[in-house]
């Protein structure tokens, strides 16, 4: 992986100055969301929701844009540093970054040209934490036929391999994103209808569980341990509606940054995609661990 200095503006004014005091005695908040289309989302009042999310870090997925394709106000909003990793395809996949606080460093590489050309992943440093955010493959291929796991489960064993080190040293690490895996029965609404679709498929559930048998910590089950909270639905008429959904949006802690984690949630109310974003909320000393 290669880090380089992200090209994104520092504080300014007193209002941001007042902001990271806030943030410094109630915590911090980071949220993710699969947008589906950062455009399309726009138009149905993201800039809105940002603006009374009371986030210090917002990644998105699922952006379908290059930066230079997107409105002013969305490639650089006031107040906010924002980075974006594209694919290389039009108007496929694409993560992007904004946050209050300028990342100190951000890389998008695995050093695997067939996932870095696809714009899944940053990882962005503040000051001891590292974020990850990802999205992560859907296994169907063209055809519905679930041809695509291989290359998903390829995907999270290079991503977790990179954070091994990491993992086992201590840094406190957040990995958020759409992972497209609803890890267990209480993850989904209709378990036994979909035991042969992929992101319920026993592989890459498999998978899954080996991130947790690992150390990570699934920091939403970890406060919630009931069912019936989800993060996707289906655009098919009412169902979302009478939520008959999927957990597939997920932020994994390591041990070196569970400690400051306070608190995680989704946040279901908020439309504007077929995902709704999740969060986490921790301590600001976070960033000046170890």
């Amino acid at each position: 992986m290669t880090w380089e200095r992200p090209r994104v503006n520092p504080f300014r004014g007193w209002g941001q100055r007042l902001m990271a005091h806030a943030a410094r005695v109630c915590g911090v908040r980071i949220v993710s969301w699969n947008v589906n289309g950062l455009r399309a989302c726009h138009q149905k009042g993201f800039l809105k929701w940002m603006k009374g999310a009371k986030a210090d870090v917002v990644a998105v997925q699922e952006v379908r844009a290059r930066p230079e394709q997107l409105p002013e106000e969305l490639r650089a909003p006031e107040g906010w540093n924002a980075h974006f990793s594209p694919a290389e395809r039009p108007g496929y996949s694409g993560v992007g970054l904004y946050s209050r606080q300028a990342p100190d460093a951000v890389d998008t590489m695995l050093d695997v040209p067939a996932f870095d050309a696809e714009g899944r992943l940053q990882c962005a440093r503040f000051g001891k934490l590292l974020l990850v955010n990802g999205y992560f493959p859907n296994g169907n291929g063209k055809e519905r036929d679930n041809s695509r796991i291989p290359f998903k489960l390829d995907f999270y064993r290079r991503l977790f391999e990179v954070l091994e080190a990491p993992l086992r040293d201590g840094t406190p690490v957040l990995v958020m994103g759409d992972f497209n895996t609803a890890h267990t029965e209480l993850d989904l609404a209709r378990p036994k209808d979909n035991r042969e679709t992929s992101g319920f498929r026993p592989e890459e559930r498999a998978e899954f569980s080996r991130l947790l048998d690992a150390g990570w910590v699934d920091t939403f089950r970890h406060f919630e341990k009931r069912g019936g909270h989800y993060s996707w639905w289906s655009q098919r008429f009412g169902v979302r509606e009478r939520n008959v959904g999927w957990r597939i949006d997920y932020v994994l802690a390591s041990p070196g940054a569970m400690p400051f984690v306070k608190g995680a949630a989704i946040h279901a109310k908020v439309m504007g995609s077929d995902h709704c974003p999740v969060s986490v909320e921790v301590d600001p000393a976070i960033r000046r661990s170890r």
